[in-house]
């Protein structure tokens, strides 16, 4: 088991090794040797398993590595193959024992609510979006939920809810902290009707989320915004623009997104 945290060195966190078959010769052809090995024996007082995870700054990740020695006169052969762990389903205190009933946000975005400057239109003629979403869900389960476009003097261009993650590592007396954007999921193209309800429904992506995690170095958090585009020419000139910057022809609210992992 190893953690990889920004430039150092991956740190291993643990390490076991097993003897699969003893030295003798093995036969011609295809050889299948069966193998078992248990991560944590229910005896052992070990801090808790964090789950496979790939993100910028911070990887966790579990590897397997089989070495067959050859004797003096050949070469040794190894081979390297990452595996996925997730949280134990019956022994784990950390896991939802009831299936999780998602904790809804609801939101509303006008003009008043950005902070950010936007196209002169928008600002005179003003738009109201107002919904509900997930702040809290099963990583086995969708982002879910519903937005209305009540008003806008501005011709809609799409509607994407955008994933965050948010890296935090305590380098030092200093906690560095990098967000990024996980995925994008259109959830509408072209100017929407008003007083539409549109569904949410947003499906995680397994090897880039793992459960909300606060550990001691280091902690992954997530995060859900909601961005609606107006169409504006100046769009057309910045079709490759930062995902986290703010531009005056996008509206946007985001909240903090706990990910848990239920039985």
């Amino acid at each position: 088991m190893e953690f990889a945290l920004l430039s150092k060195d991956p740190l291993t966190c643990r390490n076991r090794t097993i003897e699969v078959k003893s030295s003798g010769k093995i036969g011609s052809g295809t050889s299948e040797i069966p193998f078992s090995v248990n991560l944590r024996q229910r005896d052992e007082n070990l801090e808790r398993f964090y789950e496979t995870f790939h993100g910028a700054n911070i990887s966790i990740q579990y590897l397997a590595t089989v070495d067959i020695s050859r004797g003096y006169l050949h070469k040794s052969l190894s081979a390297t193959m990452e595996f996925i762990v997730e949280s134990d389903k019956e022994n784990s205190a950390d896991l939802q024992q009831q299936p999780l009933s998602p904790e809804m946000a609801i939101f509303y975005i006008t003009q008043d609510t950005q902070r950010h400057p936007l196209l002169p239109e928008l600002k005179s003629g003003g738009f109201r979006v107002t919904g509900k979403i997930s702040t809290q869900c099963s990583l086995s389960g969708p982002i879910s939920g519903e937005l209305t476009v009540e008003t806008s003097a501005v011709p809609i261009h799409s509607i994407d809810i955008q994933l965050f993650r948010v890296e935090s590592v305590l380098l030092g007396e200093k906690i560095v902290t990098e967000t990024s954007l996980v995925q994008t999921t259109q959830i509408a193209d072209g100017d929407v009707c008003h007083n539409l309800t549109l569904p949410i429904y947003v499906i995680l992506p397994r090897l880039l989320t793992c459960p909300t995690t606060l550990a001691g170095p280091f902690s992954v958090e997530f995060k859900v915004a909601i961005v609606i585009s107006f169409q504006s020419e100046l769009s057309k000139l910045h079709k490759k623009s930062d995902a986290k910057t703010p531009r005056l022809w996008l509206a946007m609210e985001t909240l903090l997104l706990e990910l848990v992992r239920t039985k």
